[in-house]
């Protein structure tokens, strides 16, 4: 694929395109979309992209851990996340 350079357009597209693959515009956004898309092969190819993601996203199930090992695992997770905020905090300089 050749160097592409966004555009404006590009730009609103990509603010757009959740909205647009959740059905959420009206008939005039999407057909602006559409007709941008169909002429911009990087606006398309992350477009398709983000689709296939919103799909395994929606076919996504998460599972239930057993009470003791999601209190374990969300324990662990909690110190985790307090090691990288207390890293990031240390690592700011002032």
């Amino acid at each position: 694929m050749e160097p592409h350079q966004h555009n404006d357009r590009c730009k609103e597209v990509f603010a757009l395109l959740s909205d647009y693959l959740n059905l959420e515009l009206p008939p005039e956004a999407c057909q602006e979309i559409e007709a941008h898309i169909a002429g911009c092969s990087p606006c398309i190819e992350f477009a398709e992209s983000l689709r296939k993601t919103v799909e395994l996203c929606r076919q996504y199930h998460p599972t239930e851990l057993p009470a003791p090992m999601g209190q374990e695992a969300k324990a662990q997770l909690l110190e985790a996340y307090g090691r990288m905020l207390a890293a990031r905090t240390n690592s700011q300089p002032f």
